[in-house]
């Protein structure tokens, strides 16, 4: 059985990380085939090693089947993509808890009606051309958070019509980046969009008595009730994200803060939480139960137990709306409960195994969480950990070796995975949760939930002032230099090879040089990704939306050139993307950053990439007090002239002229710092902004302008590209960096066509598009091709509203790991 479910396991990983779904026909006959061969093996086989082989192949077939049949209904409910854009109207209820940014609310959106702008009403469903059934929508309705708490414009479970524009879902794609669109593919988001100024918002109804709807009321009304009780407090928004799972309103700087010390796992509804509350509620269910031997004696006490602590799991993962990484922890708690009800709970293994079928079973895209890994690591690592734990000495002391047994394990078993999916592990990590998760599982999270439950302030407020002591002694752990050790992306086998390390440390008992495993753990922080030749240069064009950010490097040196743009208030590309690709490529240290105008698009995740990054110096056109260049210990501006060379490569400035520095009515994208890299095997030129005057200062260079590679000026706009830039120029190859569906147009039509010599490479279609100049040639990398998945769209990329959405994502993954 162990077997045959870690078979099903893989065959559910192996398609989601197919290009394609096969079609309908080859996955019929896939899956009654492998359902054939399985149920003879089960019948006929008998304990034989070849049937025992044929029935894992059965099972992983299965997996990969079941996993595909769900993935074609999830994709057949995305929306047409002949609707993107268009004006349309579509009724339906808020679906969750809406979410209030800046200047604006953001809910999920259960569709009833579709129907196009104009039409009249009633006049019909526009199912027929795919609108999905749930939908993700920002409402820009000029309310400030502050504001959105005092008029609450919009409910959960209120029935609305409203005016969009929609589009499919998409979001960007880059090495070692977040994958946004596997994420709203396991939501069950079908588009995303936002509230048209067309029309004017309309509610039908207060209220839809509905129990998915009214379990969101209430909610909603808790939250509502801490946000009176805790105005202006700091942790606000942890007590609420233990209550009901709503972490949006927790402080960025405090994410960081819980990462590096290791315990962000803490700070939702995750599965220590409800495995906490439903461990508390079997304790007392037990307790009292056997005290009564009419009750013991008609249902066990343990059994009774069992019952109520699901119920109480169930409760509590209603109350944080369901969340999927809570689904998975009430899963695991149903089985572990039915064994038990059912005499089966001879081996934890088993039941382990049983969880993780059923887990994947309703949730095949489970395999893509961070979470789902760590969870079921972790249990494993406890269970293998302790199977062989002697009886040890006192009561007291026994119970300390166990909790130091079980934070030892859980260090060393998930070390592995935390490096190769977060390319960090917390050094501090065993000492801040020694102290975290006693403290918020049995003192923070039930004074919030009492609090929520209780009339009155006093009890939230005493969460509150519970977890300020925690803050307390968590900061300084936190703010260590060596909190956290971080590194680039390992190689898969030097991972395969650290879990076995792991599981070396970590054996029985008696099993002989376990310290070895040491040695088996040493390819997974020793070994680096071969670096560059002398002589040779890689660029990589990052996906940032509308905007851009390229890293250039060298054998021995690294160079961002812009940093992408700025989301909103508390969200940029420079700590969504550009910092999780240098790490992820091993790039500690930035020799040099080059901001090169003073544009949002641009310059907006500047001082992100600088917070999280060492910066030897930094180029750019922007005054001494920008936000940029805080702190900086050496700035100064490009201009003309200003050479230097790395590794066999030569880096030069072609604009601006350091006279341009004199006139202030000088606009922003006419003083882009342009770059030129020149190896022995070519050039690559990064025009930034710059538009047609200046292009046509820049011709007198001459052959100097030649490049086989162009970052195409003003991302394709009107204004820039002219006939004798592109002429002078003469690339081979041609970037666009723009947003998909972007509000300017870039790029222009007329523009894309003057680039008729040169191969078109676009970040909203293409995902980052990496160039390496070496010895060996010209090499160019697509990153949406490179890694294919067949729920990917054919274009990318995301606006600044999608883009807030993806970094709430981000933060909620991270936030439950265990």
């Amino acid at each position: 059985m162990r077997l045959e479910v870690l078979a099903f396991a893989a065959g559910v990983w192996l398609l989601q990380r197919a290009a394609a779904l096969p079609a309908p026909g080859v996955l019929a006959a896939s899956a009654l085939a492998a359902a054939a061969a399985w149920a003879c093996v089960r019948l006929f086989g008998g304990g034989r090693a070849f049937p025992g082989v044929v029935g894992a192949a059965a099972a992983l077939v299965i997996g990969w089947s079941w996993a595909a049949g769900h993935a074609h209904v999830r994709l057949a409910d995305r929306l047409d993509p002949a609707l993107e854009g268009r004006d349309l109207v579509v009724t339906g209820v808020v679906a969750g808890l809406p979410q209030p940014f800046e200047r604006g609310v953001r809910f999920e959106l259960y569709v009833e009606r579709a129907e196009p702008a104009g039409a009249p009403p009633q006049s019909g469903v526009v199912r027929s051309a795919r609108a999905p059934r749930r939908i993700v929508l920002a409402w820009y309705n000029g309310l400030t958070p502050e504001e959105f708490q005092a008029v609450a414009p919009v409910r959960a479970g209120e029935r609305w019509a409203f005016p969009v524009r929609l589009r499919r879902p998409h979001g960007p794609v880059n090495p070692h980046g977040f994958d946004y669109e596997a994420w709203l593919l396991e939501r069950g988001i079908g588009a995303t969009g936002y509230v048209a100024a067309s029309g004017e918002p309309q509610r039908l109804a207060a209220g839809v008595a509905r129990p998915a709807y009214l379990v969101e009321r209430l909610r909603e009304r808790l939250r509502e009730k801490f946000w009176d009780a805790l105005p202006d407090h700091r942790y606000a928004g942890v007590v609420i994200a233990l209550a009901i799972g709503d972490q949006r309103a927790i402080d960025p700087h405090d994410w960081q803060v819980f990462t590096r010390a290791g315990v962000n796992h803490l700070m939702s509804i995750s599965g220590l939480h409800v495995t906490m509350v439903a461990g508390l509620a079997a304790l007392a269910v037990h307790g009292l139960w056997r005290r009564s031997a009419r009750l013991t004696l008609r249902v066990p006490a343990r059994k009774a137990a069992a019952a109520a602590g699901f119920a109480a799991a169930f409760a509590y993962c209603l109350l944080a709306g369901f969340a999927i990484p809570a689904q998975r922890t009430l899963y695991m708690v149903g089985v572990a409960a039915a064994a038990l009800w059912l005499d089966r709970v001879d081996s934890a293994s088993r039941v382990l195994c049983a969880a993780l079928a059923l887990v994947l079973a309703l949730d095949p895209w489970a395999v893509n969480s961070p979470g789902f890994w760590l969870s079921f690591g972790a249990v494993a690592a406890i269970f293998y950990a302790g199977a062989g734990a002697g009886p040890g000495a006192r009561r007291g002391a026994r119970w300390l070796l166990a909790w130091g047994r079980m934070q030892w394990a859980v260090t060393i078993g998930l070390a592995p995975l935390m490096v190769a999916l977060f390319k960090q592990v917390s050094l501090v990590s065993p000492i801040a949760n020694a102290i975290a998760i006693p403290a918020v599982s049995l003192v923070v999270t039930p004074l919030a939930l009492a609090g929520a439950l209780w009339p009155g302030d006093a009890l939230a407020r005493l969460a509150h002032w519970a977890f300020e002591w925690v803050m307390a002694a968590l900061a300084p752990l936190a703010a260590a230099p060596a909190a956290v050790w971080q590194q680039h992306a390992p190689a898969p086998w030097a991972v395969a090879l650290a879990i076995v390390g792991a599981g070396w440390l970590l054996a029985p008992r008696g099993a002989p040089a376990r310290t070895l495993g040491l040695l088996l753990l040493a390819p997974l922080l020793a070994v680096r990704p071969a670096p560059l030749p002398p002589g040779a240069v890689r660029v990589e064009f990052l996906d940032v939306g509308q905007g851009l950010a390229a890293v250039v490097r060298t054998a021995g040196h690294a160079l961002l050139y812009d940093a992408g743009p700025a989301y909103g208030a508390d969200a940029d590309a420079g700590e969504r993307v550009v910092v999780p690709h240098l790490r992820g490529a091993g790039i500690a240290h930035l020799d040099a950053l080059i901001v090169t105008h003073d544009d949002a698009d641009h310059a907006g995740g500047a001082a992100s990439v600088r917070r999280a990054v060492e910066v030897g110096r930094v180029h750019a056109p922007l005054s001494p007090d920008h936000a940029a260049l805080a702190g900086a210990r050496y700035r100064l501006p490009c201009h003309a002239g200003q050479r230097w060379t790395w590794d066999g490569v030569e880096f030069a400035f072609l604009h601006p002229s350091a006279a341009s520095y004199a006139d202030p009515w000088l606009k922003p994208n006419a003083r882009s710092c342009v770059l030129r890299v020149a190896t022995p095997h070519g050039a690559v030129l990064l025009a930034g902004d710059i538009e047609a005057r200046e292009e046509a200062a820049l011709l007198a260079l001459g052959a100097a302008l030649d490049a086989r590679v162009l970052l195409v000026p003003h991302h394709g706009s009107r204004t820039s590209s002219t006939p004798a830039f592109v002429a002078a120029v003469a690339p081979e190859h041609a970037v666009f960096a723009v947003g998909y569906r972007n509000r300017f147009g870039h790029p222009a039509g007329e523009v894309v066509a003057r680039y008729a010599g040169a191969r078109h490479w676009r970040t909203d279609r293409d995902g980052a598009v990496t160039f390496t100049l070496s010895d060996a040639g010209l090499a160019v990398t697509a990153e949406r091709e490179r890694t294919r998945r067949y729920w990917r769209a054919e274009t990318g990329g995301a606006g600044a509203g999608e883009a807030r959405i993806i970094g709430a994502a981000r933060r909620e993954a991270a936030g439950r790991q265990r």
